[in-house]
C-alpha cells in the first residue's frame, strides 16, 4: 500500500511511502489484540490495595463474652470481622496484575492493529517537522491543516523534539509516541495515526524482526 506524504501545511508533497504488507496488510488476529490490550491495562493497575486483617488491628484481645449461654455469635475479641470497625476477612493485598505474554504474540497484535488502521484509511504520513519554539497554537494549526480538528490522533515519530512535545502536551485529543514504543492499546485508542516518513520505515523494520 502506498500513501501520499503531506507537509505541515496539509499540502501533498508529491512523494509517496510504501507500507509493508507484512506489517500493514496481514490477516488480523483479534485474540492477540485482546491479549495485548489486556496486558497493557493490567500493567497500568498499581495493585497497592490493602485492608487490615485480624492480626493487624490494634485492639484488645480479651474475649468479650463467654463461649456459651448468651445467645449471640461466638465472635471472640473486639477485632472480630463480625463487629463494626473490625477486621476484613480475606481482604485485598498488594500484588501485581501483570502476566506473561510472548514477544511473537505482542508483535502479531501490533501488526494486526496497524492493519486495521490501514484498512480504515486512518493513517496519514507527513514529512519530518519541528517548531522553532513551543507554541500550542502551531500544533493546533497543524491538526487543522490535516483535517484532524477534534479527532483523537496519535503522532508517531522516531524521536520527539522537545518543542513539539511541549506544543502538544496541552491538547486533549493529541498524543505523541516514539516509533519504537508503539503498542497495540495506543494504536487502537487513537482514531487517526499520523506517521512521519522516518517513522514508517522504522515501524516496517521493527515489526519485520
Amino acid at each position: 500500500m502506498e500513501l501520499s506524504v503531506y507537509n505541515i501545511k496539509g499540502e501533498d508533497t508529491g512523494r509517496k511511502v510504501t507500507l509493508d504488507d507484512a506489517v500493514f496488510g496481514i490477516e488480523p488476529n483479534d485474540h492477540a489484540i485482546y491479549l495485548a490490550v489486556r496486558l497493557y491495562r493490567a500493567n497500568q493497575h498499581r495493585g497497592t490495595h490493602k485492608t487490615k486483617e485480624r492480626s493487624e488491628l490494634s485492639g484488645s484481645t480479651r474475649k468479650l463474652f463467654r463461649q456459651k449461654g448468651t445467645g449471640g455469635a461466638r465472635r471472640g475479641d473486639i477485632n472480630s470481622p463480625l463487629l463494626r470497625g473490625g477486621a476484613r476477612v480475606f481482604g485485598p493485598r498488594p500484588r501485581s496484575y501483570s502476566f506473561k505474554l510472548n514477544k511473537k504474540t505482542l508483535d502479531l497484535a501490533r501488526r494486526s492493529a496497524l492493519t486495521y488502521k490501514a484498512r480504515q484509511e486512518a493513517i496519514k504520513v507527513i514529512e519530518k517537522f519541528d517548531f522553532e519554539a513551543p507554541k500550542t497554537k502551531e500544533f493546533v494549526a497543524l491538526n487543522n491543516q490535516l483535517g484532524l480538528d477534534g479527532v483523537k490522533s496519535l503522532y508517531v515519530m522516531p524521536s520527539i523534539p522537545e518543542n513539539v512535545l511541549l506544543s502538544a502536551r496541552n491538547l486533549q485529543n493529541t498524543s505523541l509516541i516514539e516509533a519504537r514504543k508503539i503498542n497495540t492499546y495506543r494504536l487502537l485508542d487513537a482514531k487517526q495515526l499520523v506517521l512521519t516518513e522516518e517513522a514508517v520505515e522504522e515501524i516496517n523494520q521493527l515489526c519485520r524482526k
